[in-house]
């Protein structure tokens, strides 16, 4: 295949799904899918856990509350298996669109049905199932209900476009994966981010200045384009969460929230920041010339740096939960799209197979 130097259009989707309703929030992923793809969009994003929602109920509850378990037990009920119906019909949705999509899930974990994990989910335009990231850390109150992923689902998948790959949330700013996916030749990365975090000391939410100085960081860094996919919350919100007066003040306001953004490789912005009472779609064009442009002048992982100086070690191994006496492997983590390497990203055989030209 001959090396991609045309555009693009990709979208961020800024949404609200249907609050802890699987089958209701993939419904409205489809149609949100359809319609990108409907206005030539060929890479669309998703934000952190749009299949079924995300846990911000501990930012305002206690993690053992009546509250906190009942919403826990509905997240559980809800979350996404993979393979199952709801994957399907995003993968139709996929096929429609003609689009590559990037859909934040909480998933349930296929090795350990009890436990769930903060993934995204890949899909072809196709319509085929390309394989999924998990989270590697979560954050704060998600870990009271999110499993930490594994290295063998870092890394990007292939699109005619070039390799393309996605974090979840704060995993955005971090130094050593975003080493580790520029080593990996990423060219359009994905962010998704939840409906807000409070991150400020008074508790206040700047998730949409943190995403948008995150976005722009990993462009700088990757000479990738990136798509920022931001949630905001969704209509209930206060009375399903329990909140204050004046924490529902300030969510109804949007302030905290959205954000949603497309930056270029040179950390310009091309569309966005999307405020947080918007809920919509967002679209740029991505010249892919503007990707080799920035590479020449920067390669981070290649003429740019000291690979005799600075290294990093990339495990990729799945974990194994339990050996029998005679010592064979019993239970392994899940992996669709990539075999276990263990490489330096600082190497071409860091690259997996996938991905090579």
């Amino acid at each position: 295949m001959a090396e991609f130097f045309g555009s693009i259009t990709a979208a961020a989707v800024q949404a609200s799904p249907v609050f802890l309703d699987l089958q209701k929030s993939t419904t409205k992923a489809c149609e949100l899918i359809r319609e990108a793809g409907s206005n030539g969009a060929k890479f669309i994003v998703f934000p952190e856990g749009f299949l079924p929602g995300h846990p911000t109920w501990f930012h305002f509850q206690p993690v053992s509350s009546p509250i906190s378990n009942e919403l826990n037990l509905r997240l559980f009920k809800n979350a996404i298996r993979v393979p199952g119906p709801e994957g399907d019909a995003i993968a139709e949705a996929a096929r429609d669109a003609e689009a590559y999509v990037v859909m934040g899930v909480c998933e349930r974990a296929s090795n350990a049905p009890g436990s769930l994990i903060n993934s995204q989910l890949f899909f072809g335009p196709d319509g085929q199932f390309l394989g999924k990231h998990q989270k590697l850390q979560p954050t704060a109150g998600e870990r009271i209900v999110h499993w930490g992923g594994w290295g063998d689902t870092l890394g990007p998948f292939q699109t005619e476009f070039g390799p393309a790959s996605a974090l979840v949330c704060g995993e955005n700013s971090n130094p050593l994966e975003i080493f580790a996916l520029t080593a990996a030749g990423t060219r359009l990365h994905g962010m998704s981010w939840p409906p807000h975090f409070r991150s400020a000391a008074d508790g206040t939410s700047l998730m949409p200045q943190t995403s948008l100085l995150a976005a722009q960081n990993f462009a700088l860094m990757s000479k990738a384009f990136v798509i920022s996919a931001c949630g905001i919350a969704h209509p209930g919100y206060a009375e399903d969460l329990g909140l204050t007066a004046e924490a529902a003040e300030r969510i109804s306001s949007g302030a905290g929230q959205g954000g949603s953004a497309i930056i270029g490789p040179d950390t310009r912005i091309l569309a966005g920041p999307l405020d947080g009472t918007t809920e919509g779609i967002l679209y740029a064009e991505l010249d892919f010339d503007q990707w080799a442009r920035q590479k020449i002048a920067q390669d981070f992982a290649g003429h740019y740096n000291r690979n005799d100086i600075f290294q990093l070690r990339v495990n990729r191994k799945p974990p194994t939960n339990y050996v029998t006496a005679d010592n064979t492997a019993t239970v392994e983590q899940f992996t669709e799209r990539l075999e276990p390497v263990e490489e330096n990203a600082t190497n071409d055989a860091f690259v997996p197979e996938l991905i090579k030209p």
